[in-house]
């Protein structure tokens, strides 16, 4: 049987469900599409800055998603065989959202989930993709949308449809849209987990680190799940070679990247499977709206996990895209010039974030010999300056306002 809703929201995860929630919220009726069949399954980013906390808080959903397992860290570190670079302390900010908060991603979308679901007008279609848009007259008015193994699937159709389905977005292939990818950090990253606890609260500060103790760059930080997440620094490429010698040799490499954890390393990196490469680059979708459709987060941009702003960045462009959406919806005018309110307001800081990461990874992530020498110590040298300060807020909370409107949601949660 098709469906017949306001919006359709294509892509379950952060971007996807904050909208869908500030949607039903506002009496829009949400059919969302999520391939996955469960949330219990593997994620990579789970740092919030400050500015996505607050949102999320406003929402009411940060403190039960928090109850489920969190991690505050104080502050951001740069170091090189244990010199401390850069100290970005997070409790310097303004509160109470002055933290990096390490908070699983399961545990967010759990909660965003059940509170979409308490309201009437929501409909969530697990182990669900798009196939194909279902246009007319050159505007997008819905999707195909298919389950499991069923060859023709059933029609989603909307006055709107969102994509939120990731940086490799079907729905922005389906719809012909281009794609300018950018090679701005030439690196990639290999993301594993090893055992370990943060350290008791008030026994020290908790930190979110990139250190360079020999070989490459490794980011670092305690998850909620009594782990410590790694992401070992390597040139665009530069896996194959090394993988090519086995996984002991890749071992050995990162034991001599991160010494002090080389004992866990050794212990539990067992093979390929207990790694996971992350191809890392920028870029932007050429357009973010059409005549019926819409791109959010990672669909419509993409960033380095330099600087933890991905998940920030699509809640933001969620909480930008709600007004335009449900003015869309009550008037019956869904066409591009309508949707590029959105564009106007989110496209200029995804800019000037996707600068200032750019300045971070050749800042930090350098490997070049002389590059490696001397950008971290320039780095170093502008920490200590106020401009590292105004950079440190633009980062925690954002280069431009976004602010939720409240007056379109109704009473309660």
């Amino acid at each position: 049987m098709d469906i017949d809703t306001d919006i359709c929201v294509v892509g379950g995860g952060p971007a996807g469900l904050t909208l869908a929630l500030l949607l039903v919220r506002s009496g829009i009726r949400v059919t969302l599409l999520e391939r996955s069949r469960s949330l219990d399954r593997t994620y990579r980013g789970e740092i919030l800055q400050p500015g996505g906390q607050a949102l999320l808080d406003e929402l009411g959903v940060l403190g039960p998603a928090r109850e489920h397992g969190a991690v505050e860290h104080d502050r951001f570190l740069l170091e090189e065989h244990g010199r401390i670079l850069i100290n970005g302390d997070y409790r310097r900010l303004p509160g109470p959202y002055n933290c990096l908060l390490s908070l699983p991603q399961r545990h967010l979308l759990t909660e965003l989930l059940a509170a979409c679901e308490r309201h009437e007008g929501f409909e969530y279609l697990a182990g669900t993709k798009a196939t194909a848009l279902v246009e007319e007259a050159g505007a997008v008015r819905g999707v195909v949308a298919t389950r499991g193994a069923d060859p023709v699937g059933r029609v989603v159709r909307a006055r709107c449809v969102v994509a939120a389905d990731g940086r490799f977005s079907k729905i922005r292939t389906l719809a012909g849209i281009g794609y300018r990818r950018q090679e701005l950090f030439s690196q990639d990253v290999l993301w594993f987990r090893l055992s370990g606890s943060p350290p008791p609260a008030g026994s020290g500060p908790r930190d979110v680190r990139v250190f360079r103790a020999g070989g490459n760059p490794v980011l670092s930080y305690f998850s909620a799940s009594d782990s410590v997440q790694l992401g070992w620094t390597l040139p665009h490429g530069g896996f194959r070679p090394l993988a090519d010698r086995g996984a002991g040799h890749i071992v050995e490499q990162l034991c001599r990247a991160a010494p002090e954890y080389a004992g866990r390393i050794r212990a539990e990196i067992t093979g390929f499977g207990d790694l996971s490469l992350l191809d890392v680059f920028s870029g932007s979708a050429e357009e973010w709206v059409r005549d019926g459709l819409v791109l959010i987060g990672d669909s419509a941009h993409t960033h380095s996990p330099i600087g933890a702003q991905g998940i920030n960045l699509a809640i933001r462009d969620a909480v930008a895209a709600h007004p335009v959406l449900v003015e869309a919806v009550r008037s019956g005018d869904a066409g591009a010039d309508r949707l590029r309110a959105y564009t106007a307001l989110r496209r200029p800081e995804v800019d000037r974030i996707t600068r200032i990461q750019r300045v971070q990874s050749r800042m930090m992530l350098s490997t070049g010999r002389l590059s490696s020498t001397v950008r971290p110590r320039t780095a170093a040298l502008l920490s200590r300056t106020p401009l590292y300060g105004a950079m440190l807020r633009r980062i925690a909370f954002g280069t431009s306002p976004v602010r939720l409107r409240t007056d379109l949601l109704a009473a309660g949660r």
